[in-house]
């Protein structure tokens, strides 16, 4: 739905959502986590996070990856790490090769326009926007673009728990050449590295059905069901409007032009950063058209909160299919 926002930009240039049992509850994800919140009581732990502490971290982490610090990642990231990168979805272990940086130099980095959302006294996630001047695999990489970054406690550390970015666009520009369409009942693309071993679980099953929920309602114009999905401090992030807040998102997504007629998920998993604090990944793709466009493929990213006894969406970002 963020990626959605390009084309409801160009149009006005030119142009679930009840309470339900907690996602994180008796998985291995938060049961670790409450296992290490407990054999931490005893021991120091971090200080409530600041905007420019988890600027700092952002930076340190640009920096390591620019100059190849492969052995910075490994005690940086946390375990159940999840995100996007140039290869697609990422977990730790395939962050912690790709981040290395040996197919990648630039010259030089700049953060700008950052903005923290706490997510409870244990998490909280940095948006902001990213120039990169350099080359990976001898292309030149996207810049500028728009970027999340998520932070994990852990004991007396912040550590990187989710990351992803997604590159500019320029709603004015001329849009793409768009594929050759795919044939009926074909499967929507995805990325190459977007199966992983995690099996379905009760967590993944109820943040996707949220998420479906959301994006129906969106096919709908359904404001009120809009409204409830989403948590009063909410953001939303695309590479065409940028970060958006709570009310320009919702009122974007219920009054564009859009003309849907399906939407279908794929490969969703979920990670939990606390007992209130879940992450959703997944691919979705849209039989439809906005301002005459056919509306392209997009990776998604959803963090969800407990606000209110019910789980409710804090940041989204979409990001093309690798």
């Amino acid at each position: 739905m963020t990626m959605i926002k390009y084309f409801i930009l160009a149009a006005t240039a030119a142009i679930a959502f009840s309470a339900c049992g907690s996602p994180a509850a008796n998985t291995p994800a938060s049961n670790a986590n409450a296992a290490t919140a407990n054999a931490n009581t005893a021991k120091p732990t971090a200080a409530a996070p600041t905007k420019d502490a988890l600027v700092t971290l952002e930076k340190s982490a640009y920096e390591a990856w620019k100059t190849k610090d492969a052995k910075f990642w490994d005690t940086f990231l946390a375990d159940n790490f999840a995100g996007y990168g140039a290869t697609g979805r990422l977990d730790k272990a395939k962050a912690l090769k790709e981040y290395s940086g040996a197919d990648c130099d630039f010259k030089s980095y700049t953060l700008s326009d950052d903005q923290m959302t706490p997510l409870g006294p244990d998490a909280a996630v940095i948006t902001y926007k990213v120039t990169v001047d350099g080359t990976c695999g001898g292309q030149k990489i996207p810049s500028p673009s728009w970027a999340a970054g998520a932070y994990v406690r852990s004991g007396d550390k912040w550590k990187g728990a989710f990351h992803a970015e997604t590159p500019v666009v320029d709603p004015k520009a001329p849009p793409a050449k768009p594929a050759a369409p795919a044939k009926k009942d074909a499967a929507p693309a995805k990325p190459a590295d977007a199966k992983t071993d995690a099996k379905p679980d009760a967590a993944t099953d109820a943040l996707l059905a949220l998420e479906k929920k959301a994006w129906e309602a969106w096919k709908a114009k359904d404001a009120k069901a809009l409204d409830d999905w989403a948590a009063k401090d909410m953001v939303s992030i695309s590479g065409s409007s940028g970060r958006t807040d709570r009310a320009t998102s919702l009122k974007m997504w219920a009054e564009d032009k859009c003309e849907i007629k399906s939407i279908s998920f794929t490969d969703g998993m979920s990670a939990a950063f606390g007992a209130d604090v879940s992450l959703l990944l997944f691919n979705v793709a849209v039989d439809g058209k906005c301002d005459g466009q056919a509306v392209p493929a997009e990776s998604g990213a959803t963090i969800y909160i407990k606000e209110g006894g019910s789980w409710k969406a804090v940041m989204a970002i979409g990001t093309p299919v690798k």
